[in-house]
């Protein structure tokens, strides 16, 4: 375990797990978890030779929980500095989620310095919120009763919205109640105003002009049984958008693929690494 400090001072938990001489990837999770949830990839990949590094978000996890700086312009910061600090070139980038935001903005306003491949999982890339001219978005009432809820009983509501981010009742070989119970103290282990600020920039943040900075090798994967981030407005128009990206979409696969497809997940960006 490593601690960095951002250029605002914060902490960040930095797990930098492999060879230091292999070829970085640099994972970021989803919203409300940590970066637990890329364990099990993150071992393959440094079994492999790889130096897998994944980090807890600000706000999230182990990190420390400032009251601001959960807007992307910040949060793509906060990985430029775990770039510079753990001195990783020539890397991958991968988000899952809430984390492709952070793969985007860093794509424009860090040039993609040091990026040679990127992947965009269950994405919230490139634009959530349903407006005139992105009618398949997702309408601001469905953000709203969420923040209503988190603001009501956090707890109970996170109990339910996991239910739906693995697809449980709806996707054939979802998940263990264990796991949707290890999924709920990592919700339950961020801050409520991370967590209330960061649902709000994920799903009011624009992303479409940050995709033409992508540059690099680009892999989109989503399952099309997505009812947190739906297939339409995030991985199929990210495609679209994205200059040579190449999607994958797992049929009637829910959000949590790293839990709910873990070997095809793995196995595919095993693959991507190695290409």
């Amino acid at each position: 375990m490593t601690m960095i400090t951002t250029r605002d001072g914060t902490q960040l938990y930095v797990k930098d797990w492999g060879p230091k001489t292999g070829r970085p990837v640099i994972m970021m999770h989803g919203w409300p978890l940590t970066s637990d949830t890329w364990d099990d990839f993150a071992v393959v990949a440094a079994n492999a030779g790889f130096r897998a590094i994944s980090y807890d978000r600000r706000g999230f996890g182990r990190s420390e929980q400032p009251w601001d700086g959960y807007e992307y312009d910040t949060l793509a910061d906060d990985l430029a500095d775990v770039i510079e600090a753990t001195g990783a070139q020539d890397a991958a980038l991968f988000g899952f989620s809430m984390g492709g935001g952070e793969v985007a903005r860093y794509m424009s306003r860090h040039g993609g310095k040091g990026v040679s491949k990127a992947a965009l999982i269950a994405s919230v890339v490139p634009y959530m919120a349903q407006t005139p001219d992105n009618p398949d978005g997702v309408p601001q009432s469905v953000f709203d009763e969420m923040t209503a809820g988190m603001k009501e009983d956090r707890a109970h509501f996170f109990h339910g919205f996991l239910k739906s981010f693995y697809g449980v009742g709806v996707f054939t070989g979802s998940v263990s109640e264990a796991v949707l119970d290890w999924s709920f103290q990592q919700t339950m282990m961020a801050g409520l105003r991370p967590t209330l600020a960061c649902a709000k920039a994920f799903s009011s943040t624009d992303f479409r002009p940050d995709l033409p900075s992508f540059k690099v090798p680009t892999l989109i994967i989503h399952g099309t049984g997505d009812q947190t981030v739906p297939i339409e407005t995030s991985g199929r128009a990210a495609a679209a958008a994205i200059p040579g990206a190449t999607l994958i979409e797992y049929d009637g696969a829910p959000h949590g693929l790293f839990a709910s497809n873990k070997q095809q997940l793995t196995d595919d960006l095993m693959a991507f690494l190695r290409s």
